[in-house]
């Protein structure tokens, strides 16, 4: 006998309300996860839509990369796990940086290796970064420290 259909479609629903907190707790997009867990983003968003559960293996994968205990996605514990929180987090990086990352992962090698050198060159010649960047303030921060001589 399997489970009674609306403690599932409960389930499903408090597990996709958690792993939705937990991925916009971290600043994370459905890609992202579906990325970092190993599925497909059409899978990981039926999940947090309520409309599946994760397989064992992949519940794994979800609690690492979403920096949550298993109880916590399934509604019957805390948030976050000390164990969980092993997990990187990618608070720190924009959107546009997210996206640049998974592009850079599909390129075959030699084409990684071109695109590399092109921005290398684009970079060379490419004006300061502007002053509201934080490696720019702690040196500027470092230089107005420093006495005049």
């Amino acid at each position: 006998m399997g489970v009674p259909a609306p403690v599932n479609e409960k389930l499903n629903t408090v597990f996709g309300a958690a792993a939705r907190d937990a991925r916009m707790r971290l600043g994370l997009t459905q890609a992202d996860v579906a990325e970092r867990v190993g599925i497909a983003m059409e899978v990981y968003s039926r999940m947090e839509r309520g409309r599946m559960l994760p397989r064992a293996q992949n519940l794994r994968r979800l609690c690492d990369v979403l920096a949550v205990s298993a109880d916590a996605l399934l509604g019957v514990g805390p948030g976050p796990s000390p164990v969980a929180s092993r997990a990187p987090r990618r608070e720190e990086e924009s959107a546009e940086l997210r996206r640049l990352m998974r592009t850079l992962r599909e390129l075959d090698p030699a084409r990684l290796k071109a695109v590399s050198r092109v921005v290398k060159a684009m970079v060379s010649v490419l004006p300061a970064a502007p002053a509201s960047a934080p490696v720019v303030r702690k040196k500027a921060a470092a230089k107005k420290r420093k006495p005049a001589g």
